[in-house]
């Protein structure tokens, strides 16, 4: 029997906690779902992934205003994925800021992406009418900026291609505070579709190099300290080398996506089978690791016709 599509089949509301890192840093995790990072500078405020619409960004509003009523002036983008930036309009924010690369997978597949995760993920994707239209950033930049909101330095950077190649990381330095997006997932599969495996540990290395002492990944809980940092870091990169080992070996093997997939998901599943939406990411995963073994330097494009495609190929 063929399993439900993505994460069509998970409706259940998840817990939300909104938690402070430092006096001036907070976020807004649910139980394995996209995570949103707040920083308070002393006239305004920075949110990092807005939710994927804007009434399920008010909930965010919300828990901002539990500590402060400085104006929302900057909206983040960790990267591009709809799921993580459709709800930007909600903040009203002068700037919405995200990297070269980011800006780039906008113009060439935001559209397709939006219809695609709409399919992927329903309950994410609450009052999906309020979305007006496509974010598109008004502040772009390269490889890295720095904002000084007031005594609060905040330094945004992309420092290599993994989870997509416009990632983009915040970094708190006085605080140690790193807010990672995709790049880091805890206790979560990471995502895979539009990765580039063979740069996203040497991405992570980088990371780790920050040597944060509090860490938001994508999804899943904050790393409240080195140690947990360090583990989640690690714990990151040793899917993405197990994944990518196994589907290279059925590549050179001249096996085709079904059987690698196979092959993948019984390897990896007694490990990894726990992780938030490890279901929904292994057959994207697989497909992209195909590909970028093969030799497809550049990640397609998925579309909701490719999606389903895909799903009932590996999965029927």
């Amino acid at each position: 029997m063929a399993k439900a599509f993505a994460s069509q089949a998970d409706l259940a509301e998840k817990q939300e906690k909104f938690i402070k890192l430092a006096e001036n840093a907070y976020c807004l995790t649910a139980e394995g779902d996209p995570n949103t990072g707040v920083i308070i500078g002393d006239d305004g405020v920075m949110v990092i992934d807005t939710r994927a619409t804007p009434v399920m960004a008010e909930d965010v509003i919300r828990h901002v205003r539990e500590v402060t009523d400085k104006p929302i002036k900057y909206v983040l983008l960790s990267h591009y994925h709809a799921v993580r930036v459709m709800g930007a309009s909600a903040y009203r924010a002068p700037y919405i800021i995200a990297s070269q690369g980011t800006f780039e997978l906008i113009e060439e597949r935001g559209q397709q992406d939006f219809d695609s995760e709409v399919q992927r993920f329903p309950r994410l994707f609450r009052s999906v009418e309020s979305v007006p239209g496509l974010t598109r950033p008004n502040l772009v930049f390269d490889r890295s900026l720095t904002l000084w909101m007031g005594k609060t330095e905040v330094q945004i950077k992309h420092i290599g291609k993994g989870h997509s190649k416009g990632d983009t990381i915040a970094w708190l330095p006085r605080e140690k505070v790193l807010f990672s997006g995709d790049l880091v997932e805890e206790g979560a599969a990471p995502y895979c579709g539009d990765a580039y495996f063979k740069e996203w540990p040497e991405t992570l290395e980088r990371l780790a190099a920050f040597k944060a002492e509090k860490l938001v990944p994508g999804r899943g809980d904050a790393m409240m300290d080195a140690a947990a940092t360090k583990r989640a870091i690690e714990g990151t990169a040793q899917f993405l080398r197990d994944m990518r080992h196994s589907v290279e070996a059925g590549v050179k093997a001249g096996k085709g996506l079904r059987e690698v997939y196979e092959a993948t998901y019984r390897a990896m599943q007694p490990k990894y089978g726990q992780w938030v939406i490890f279901e929904h990411c292994m057959p994207f995963d697989v497909s992209r690791c195909f590909d970028e073994m093969s030799g497809i330097e550049h990640p397609r494009i998925w579309t909701a016709e490719r999606d389903i495609e895909m799903w009932k190929t590996l999965q029927s």
